[in-house]
């Protein structure tokens, strides 16, 4: 994770501390290229808080990164994790321009619950960040993640997988949201295994590439077995 420690919104279902961030650290590419490098990694993911407080929303960052990555490890393959950048097509752009193999934007949770988990964001906002990736950069996968047992019903996580899909999303992720801490929104459902896997195969039958769907998904969980599915 890059661009420090601190994020500039409060969403209700994460814990990372919110409120003013730390400067900018300028050595941080190259440092976790050469951390990255010292792993012999394979499959690198890159994601950040979000930074609302720079004029690029720390795009620039994520490019100085890729690039320090690419250097370090020029057969690893790199998946970005981005925060929406408020929907600066030029932030994107940006990223994108650095060559990054997988676009990841998670969606986080359906439209209704955007007030209440993620009332800094928009549920529509980020539909056109993923549409925008897709049109831009046609040589890379465009990945999503959302949440389950947040208060969501079937119909409107279904309708949430039609989103993505018009969206161009490739691959995506469904995990069930845990509360991680006190302070978080709570845990309204604790959806069935089952659940989690009809609507890994509805998401095949959609035409995403590939799914992974089940109660302890996460959005960089087998990130390098996802890309090389396909």
């Amino acid at each position: 994770m890059i661009l420090g420690s601190g994020c500039t919104r409060h969403c209700g279902f994460c814990s990372v501390r919110s409120g003013c961030p730390e400067p900018v650290d300028r050595d941080e590419p190259e440092n976790v290229a050469e951390a990255a490098a010292e792993l012999g990694l394979r499959y690198v993911v890159i994601t950040s808080v979000t930074r609302d407080d720079l004029p690029d929303g720390g795009s620039g960052h994520f490019a100085r990164t890729i690039a320090a990555v690419r250097k370090a490890l020029s057969a690893a393959k790199i998946e970005v994790l981005t925060p929406d950048f408020k929907g600066d097509p030029d932030a994107l752009r940006t990223v994108l321009d650095a060559g990054p193999d997988v676009l990841n934007h998670n969606i986080e949770t359906i439209e209704r619950l955007y007030p209440l988990v993620r009332p800094e964001a928009d549920y529509r906002r980020s539909l056109t960040v993923l549409g925008n990736a897709r049109k831009a950069a046609a040589g890379i996968f465009i990945k999503s993640g959302f949440m389950l047992g947040l208060g969501e019903t079937r119909a409107e996580v279904m309708g949430l997988l039609k989103d993505l899909r018009r969206a161009g999303c490739d691959f995506i992720t469904i995990g069930q949201y845990l509360r991680p801490t006190r302070n978080n929104l709570p845990v309204v459902e604790y959806v069935r295994p089952e659940a989690f896997e009809a609507l890994r195969l509805a998401a095949l039958e959609m035409g995403f590439k590939y799914a992974a769907s089940g109660p302890l998904v996460r959005s960089s969980m087998n990130a390098e077995e996802m890309y090389g599915h396909v």
